[in-house]
């Protein structure tokens, strides 16, 4: 079989193994919640980073997916979760803009300047991720704490990916070897 029909299927086998991931992490947390039925205690946000950088675009998709799958199941899908699937792509987009096109080095955190990098692109996406959804929150629920929830969503996209999400992170690249999506050898086309 070519390297053009299997890209498709190795994409979609990838969007949904981490998706299953995803819901593994989030589904037992979404009863703590803060704003009920806008937002909740979210640790599965340590893995924004992880999907981003190391699985690409599809692991953007497996986490907006993953989270508006968690909506479903909360049973808290509102027009909002509409902006809440943007926010949710754009977040690991924001990882995997950095180190995959914009950065000159590649991925590691093995030095403090690195860290620090990255621990910025952990703001610009929790600050992207709030951006998107209190908006679209505030218009269509007036009557929700807008300020709780952007903070709430500041606060969750940014502890977790740093507390839980950089050891996690050290623990795949060091560890396991896990090559971040960048380092990783393109397929030949002769591979079957």
């Amino acid at each position: 079989m070519s390297t053009d029909k299997k890209t498709p299927l190795r994409m979609l086998l990838t969007v949904v193994t981490l998706t299953v991931v995803y819901l593994i992490v989030s589904v037992p947390f979404k009863v703590m919640e803060i704003i009920p039925g806008f937002t909740d205690i979210r640790p599965v946000s340590m893995l924004e980073p992880v999907y981003g950088i190391f699985f690409g675009i599809p692991g953007c998709f497996a986490f907006a997916v993953g989270n508006l799958i968690t909506d479903i199941v909360g049973d808290s899908l509102r027009w909002s979760s509409i902006a809440g699937f943007i926010a949710n792509f754009a977040g690991p987009f924001c990882f995997y803009l950095f180190w995959d096109k914009l950065s000159r080095v590649p991925f590691d955190l093995r030095g403090i300047k690195n860290i620090l990098k990255h621990i910025a692109v952990i703001a610009v996406a929790a600050l992207v991720q709030a951006a998107l959804i209190t908006p679209a929150v505030r218009l269509l629920y007036p009557e929700v704490d807008h300020w709780l929830l952007f903070m709430t969503i500041m606060i969750n996209s940014t502890s977790f990916p740093i507390l839980l999400g950089i050891p996690l992170i050290i623990v795949l690249q060091e560890e396991l070897k896990l090559k971040p999506y960048r380092q990783r050898p393109a397929e030949t086309a002769s591979s079957p």
